[in-house]
């Protein structure tokens, strides 16, 4: 297969909150374990690097933050091997943001970096409704955690191999 371009995986997402709130529920982890990962070592700043974990995954990813612009830029690097991702805060009409997430740098066949821009895709959408629900409403949906069920047998629930959704350990103990 041959790419013509290279996969980037992107989402956005309307959220009814001022630029300034929604940008601090990406920064500061005791926000953001409210609609993403479980756990995160610290706030995100320019040239830090933090972990964050996903415990019902038994996973963990570095983050190494690059550039911060506040209310309007996060760039970081994740995952292994690295990739790069870039968070853009519009501000809108009525205390209102428009989130952009765009996600790059896969590695492998071209075939193993659709995949992975196609499931950091759909992991970045969940993140970003899970932050919609909660800024919004003050709803944890636990989107991340439902979306790999343990024991589930479908297709769907199967590890999409990508940090914004940290792939669950096997039932034998393996890692995929």
């Amino acid at each position: 297969m041959e790419i013509r371009e290279t996969p980037t995986a992107e989402a956005g997402m309307l959220i009814r909150r001022p630029v300034a709130e929604v940008f601090e529920a990406i920064v500061d982890p005791a926000i953001t374990t409210k609609f993403w990962f479980t756990h995160g070592s610290d706030r995100l700043d320019s040239g830090k690097e933090v972990r964050w974990e996903w415990r019902m995954y038994d996973v963990s990813a570095p983050v190494t933050v690059g550039e911060i612009v506040r209310n309007e830029k996060i760039v970081m690097q994740w995952s292994d091997p690295p990739t790069t991702v870039i968070w853009t805060f519009t501000e809108m009409p009525g205390g209102t943001t428009f989130v952009e997430v765009r996600n790059f740098g896969f590695a492998g066949s071209p075939d193993e970096q659709v995949k992975q821009a196609i499931g950091s895709t759909d992991g970045f959408a969940l993140v970003l409704a899970g932050a919609k629900a909660w800024l919004e409403q003050g709803l944890t949906l636990g989107l991340i955690g439902d979306r790999h069920p343990k024991r589930c047998g479908c297709s769907l629930a199967e590890p999409l191999r990508t940090a914004a959704f940290p792939a669950p350990p096997r039932d034998d103990g393996a890692r995929d």
